[in-house]
């Protein structure tokens, strides 16, 4: 790469980040868009409580199963293009969306478009990793997935307004809309690694890189069309454990994604306007518990430069925190007070996001997106039980128990992470497999021209 128009202090890493982050949002819209119309299209088509938690788990089921290749496809033809193309798709599952006939129509489109955006978020780890050094990298896991949670949390109040005047249908209208103009601005922009950025200074690729004994940049490791270790990936312990403590947490993330508007009009009388309010509270504190966990396991390991403190410490206070405000949520006989443990669960649950999603970059090296996408995968088959479980508890009068379960599983996985899960491991070399320093020695480079 021979830049020349590059500034001497670029951050295009940040711009780079910034459109990650829109896409991460829309997304989020888009995934609590039909929980938040949900009261019309229930009552539209006849819809019960069952009926609608079969339909929600839909997308969960098809975004587990199609992790693993959406992100090998991100690891093999580069994010620029994948991105793209999977939210070009959105656009036209939003479209089908509004055209639905019934509940046969309504799953097959909800596990559509579970299908193209399952390959999303390995896909922009994949991005982040080649783009960030690794003292960045819980920052802009949390920056990033605290912009998804900013969707849903502005979410039950934009789709209300939509509904109220023009009706559900718009809502998958505006979505799409959202969609196309982000991957058009995404493809102009963007490219997969900085080095074939005409705008990335020597400085800031240094910072990216780092610099080798002899002060030079280091290069990439990448590969043209990277072949995955199979063999090893799929028989590493490391990897389970990762994909099992993803799953305590997702599990309890689909209950906000899907039944939290339900069981606050259902369970604790809120009315619809006021739901359309409180609703975002919790997915707001989420926002900053995505941001904060993701500031914090990188300060830590900045700090003691300890790998293994900075990712596990936050993600266990942060389980067993939201466990907690679970379960006194549940027995909350005060429905603000329930209102204000569910918000402090949500904020706990986000903190996790920054360390989990790092450790695929630190464990993952050049197979960064296909490791994020079998640690999603893992989460999103346990997840996808989370709406029907839940469903079938409401159904036999009970909104005490879907509580309780989760609250156990993230007792569970607090445990997996303090005992089983390590961040300097990789899951993708046969030797010793250790990750290297936790963060590489970066000089100030000695040149001031542009690389």
């Amino acid at each position: 790469m021979d830049n020349t128009s590059g500034s001497r202090g670029s951050h295009v890493r940040w711009v780079v980040l910034l459109l990650l982050c829109l896409m991460y949002l829309i997304t989020y819209l888009d995934r609590v868009s039909l929980a938040n119309t949900k009261p019309l299209i229930s009552k539209e088509y006849g819809f019960n409580e069952v009926t609608m938690g079969f339909i929600f788990s839909a997308f969960i089921w098809a975004y587990a199963i199609f992790q693993v290749p959406g992100g090998w496809l991100g690891d093999r033809y580069g994010p620029r293009r994948v991105l793209s193309a999977i939210m070009v798709y959105r656009t036209v599952v939003a479209v089908l969306t509004s055209a639905a006939l019934g509940f046969k129509s309504f799953w097959g489109i909800r596990f559509a478009l579970g299908v193209g955006e399952a390959g999303a978020f390995p896909t922009a780890t994949r991005a982040m990793q080649m783009w960030f050094p690794r003292d960045e990298r819980g920052f802009v896991q949390g920056v990033s997935h605290a912009a998804s949670r900013l969707g849903a949390a502005i979410g039950p109040f934009l789709v209300y307004q939509i509904m109220i005047h023009y009706g559900w249908r718009s809502v998958f209208y505006v979505i799409g809309i959202l969609s196309l103009l982000w991957s058009l601005l995404y493809f102009l922009v963007y490219r997969n690694m900085p080095e074939e950025h005409e705008k990335v200074s020597r400085e800031e690729l240094a910072r990216i890189r780092g610099m080798n004994e002899k002060g030079e940049i280091k290069q990439a490791n990448v590969q043209e069309r990277p072949k995955v270790p199979w063999s090893v990936l799929l028989k590493h312990g490391n990897m389970w454990a990762v994909m099992c403590a993803y799953a305590a947490y997702i599990y309890s993330l689909w209950f906000f994604l899907t039944w939290l508007p339900s069981y606050l009009v259902q369970y604790r009388k809120f009315t619809l306007l006021k739901t359309s309010i409180y609703a975002s509270a919790p997915l707001a504190a989420g926002v900053l518990g995505d941001a904060f966990g993701g500031w914090l396991t990188d300060k830590l390991l900045v700090k003691t430069n300890n790998l293994k403190f900075a990712r596990r410490s936050v993600a266990i206070v942060a389980m067993l925190g939201c466990g907690a405000s679970m379960l006194l949520a549940a027995l909350a006989a005060n429905p603000n007070t329930a209102l204000y443990c569910l918000t402090s669960a949500m904020f706990f649950l986000e903190m996790t996001i920054g360390p989990a999603w790092a450790v695929p970059m630190d464990i993952g090296g050049e197979f960064s997106g296909t490791v994020s996408g079998m640690m999603n995968m893992g989460g999103q088959f346990v997840g996808a039980l989370s709406p029907t479980v839940f469903g079938i508890f409401v159904s036999n009068g009970s909104w005490v128990a879907p509580f309780v379960v989760s609250a156990g599983l993230l007792f569970v996985g607090a445990g997996i992470w303090a005992f089983w899960i390590d961040p300097e491991q990789s899951v993708i070399d046969r030797g010793e497999g250790k990750t290297g320093p936790a963060i590489a020695a970066l000089p100030t480079p000695a040149v001031s021209g542009n690389r």
